[in-house]
């Protein structure tokens, strides 16, 4: 299954099963398109990538680094 990576803004603040996804981290999420991997954070999120093309370079700018979304 492709990954996607989504990115937030600053005041997008998400909890999934006791992690935060905010503006210091981008989450990974494992889905069957990228429209199902923006769905887990509606309405609020910033961007939205597959893994493949994500700029990694860019972590630098995200201090809490990749997080993964664990949605079973």
């Amino acid at each position: 299954m492709p990954s996607f990576i989504i990115t937030f803004g600053q005041t997008h603040v998400h909890s999934i099963n006791g992690k935060t996804f905010d503006s210091d981290c981008v989450a990974r999420v494992e889905a069957e398109d990228e429209e199902v991997a923006r769905e887990y954070f509606l309405p609020k999120f910033c961007f939205s990538y597959p893994e493949d093309i994500f700029p990694m370079e860019s972590l630098r700018y995200y201090p809490r680094g990749i997080i993964n979304v664990d949605v079973s």
